[in-house]
């Protein structure tokens, strides 16, 4: 019995730590299912993921090559015996499959023939979210208790990578969603506010070419221009907000440079300072992104809700493998513990869950009269 769980438990501790290190949920899974092939001894090994509609929203198999693949065609069904593993959390184990009730008796065309089968739900909070496949026990004909509670443990942990990554997935769709609130309220405060202005400065400069002339109407004529000009500027800031940052080309100094100049030529009564440590990244993309998210959010702010503000600093540094981002202003302040305030400066959350993501911390030091600082520190690449 010790030999058998030596190795079983080693590799549930490579599991284990695989999960914890890795981002890629496909990466995790695939190593679990060749996993399983080699502890169970099967020829074949397959994790699906049911997606609720008849069909596998991830089906991972080892033992296969590429070629072999390709020549079954498209992911199979949850149907047959593949189904029936998803309707129950009990393993299963025969020595033959074609002897299943669900077996319908038929393959693709190039699909190998299979006999000796196990079958080991993955089972999180009482419900089955996928299940291991093994096939073609190689040293014997039918898989054993062993091979069972082996796959049994993989598949407690499959458990946990696919709960997180569904987690994840959430937690993406829920930022998704708080960024595209936030730049509608953008839109809505500043653009469409402008572009309304427009709308009645327009009208004001139509009645006074009817009513006193060409002259009386030019003032309005160029508040017009100004305001079109204004309300294009903010249009192309937002767009570029949208736009996801070419990290991959630019870095994180090259493409927070970029945005600071476009802010610069946006708001053209202020002074923006920024400084660079050539080079400074969270030495991951997803991490340096977040970076990025930050200081535009920040950045933001301080222009957008410091009233007076005629200077705004952007430093972003690094150095004894820690990352430090600052962005100050001299402008008017505020208090960041005000509820009222924060329900209506969704920024400063966004932020605050930017930072946590990379296990960062984030503070804001402000007060009214005293300008704003907001500092990230977090590890460094």
């Amino acid at each position: 019995m010790a030999q058998f769980l030596n190795p079983a438990l080693r590799a549930v501790s490579d599991a284990v730590l695989a999960v914890a290190s890795r981002h890629e949920v496909e990466d995790v899974l695939q190593g679990l299912v060749e996993r399983a092939r080699e502890l169970a001894g099967a020829r074949y090994a397959a994790l699906g993921i049911p997606d609720g509609a008849g069909g596998f929203r991830r089906f991972l198999v080892a033992g296969m090559d590429d070629a072999l693949i390709a020549s079954m065609g498209p992911l199979p069904r949850t149907h047959g015996l593949l189904g029936a593993m998803l309707e129950s959390p009990e393993p299963y184990r025969t020595a033959d499959i074609h002897e299943h009730p669900r077996f319908r008796g038929w393959w693709p065309r190039e699909h190998p023939d299979m006999r000796s089968f196990l079958g080991v739900p993955i089972v999180a909070a009482d419900e089955v979210i996928g299940a291991f496949y093994l096939t073609h026990k190689e040293d014997a004909e039918d898989f054993d208790a062993a091979d069972e509670e082996v796959i049994a443990l993989l598949a407690a942990h499959a458990a946990i990578a696919i709960t997180n990554a569904r987690l994840y997935e959430r937690t993406s769709e829920l930022s998704v969603l708080a960024e595209r609130n936030r730049l509608a309220l953008e839109l809505h405060d500043v653009v469409v506010q402008k572009l309304f202005s427009l709308v009645l400065t327009a009208d004001a400069a139509g009645t006074l070419l009817e009513r006193d002339g060409a002259a009386a109407a030019r003032a309005q004529v160029a508040r017009v221009q100004a305001l079109a000009s204004e309300a294009l500027e903010e249009l192309r800031a937002l767009i570029g907000e949208l736009r996801p940052p070419d990290l991959d080309a630019d870095g994180l100094c090259g493409a927070l440079r970029k945005h600071v100049d476009v802010m610069r030529r946006l708001h053209e009564d202020r002074r923006i300072e920024l400084e660079l440590d050539a080079g400074a990244s969270t030495g991951d993309p997803a991490g340096d992104r977040e970076v990025l998210r930050i200081a535009q959010e920040a950045l933001h702010n301080a222009l957008r809700h410091a009233g007076d503000a005629a200077t705004v600093r952007v430093v972003l540094g690094a150095g004894d493998g820690r990352l430090r981002l600052t962005v100050a202003d001299d402008g008017s302040g505020f208090d960041p513990g005000d509820p009222a305030l924060r329900a209506t400066r969704l920024g400063l959350t966004s932020m605050e869950e930017r930072a946590a993501r990379i296990g960062g911390e984030l503070a804001i030091a402000s007060g009214p009269g005293a300008g704003t600082t907001v500092t990230l520190e977090a590890l460094g690449g």
